[in-house]
């Protein structure tokens, strides 16, 4: 991780934390889990470092069609800045180009460095939309994004299948028979 966290302040913190919650952080199953958490806690929130623009610009390819791009399904895992608990789900995106697609595996790529960061879903819905409609500067862009959240599934209402659904549509996506198009195909089987 390039981040410069203060390690030995961060650990002094959980482990006081653990000390209130009734714990003995010197006890064999915690001595190292302050070290541990903070590990974790890079790596769940390593988005901060992805350059988003540069991840897409690497692999921009000049065409000659204007047919729909749809990738679907692309898991992701993310943090509730609300609450510091998961939430996770599948991302659709699609695209229509103007001149340039992007390398499909960017696509995923974007996801990530927007799910690794503190979040709300509404928010990284729009990001991930805005940052390929600005890149690629294409005739329009679709994203929905389904998760569960662990904040109202394990506190609060403790509604253990409710799930959230949010999308955005810009430029062409936004006129019905586009949205319509690319909604039915992100609900359509999958087939292998």
């Amino acid at each position: 991780m390039t981040r410069n966290f203060n390690e030995a302040k961060h650990q002094e913190g959980l482990r006081a934390l653990l000390r209130d919650l009734g714990e003995d952080p010197d006890r064999d199953g915690l001595q190292k889990t302050p070290h541990r958490f903070l590990r974790s806690f890079q790596f769940l929130t390593s988005g901060y470092e992805k350059d988003v623009p540069k991840i897409l610009q690497q692999a921009l390819f000049d065409v000659d069609f204007q047919d729909m791009v749809i990738v679907r399904n692309i898991e992701f895992y993310s943090l509730c800045e609300h609450h510091l608990l998961p939430f996770y789900g599948k991302v659709h995106v699609g695209y229509i180009p103007s001149n340039k697609v992007v390398g499909l595996s960017k696509i995923p790529r974007v996801v990530e460095a927007y799910a690794r960061r503190l979040q709300v879903q509404e928010r990284m819905t729009h990001q991930i939309a805005e940052s390929i409609q600005t890149v690629l500067q294409p005739q329009g862009v679709g994203v929905v994004i389904e998760a569960f959240h662990f904040c109202m599934m394990m506190r609060g209402v403790e509604k253990r299948e409710s799930f959230t659904t949010t999308s955005s549509m810009q430029g062409v996506f936004q006129k019905n028979e586009t949205r319509q198009e690319f909604l039915n195909l992100v609900r359509s089987p999958v087939r292998p």
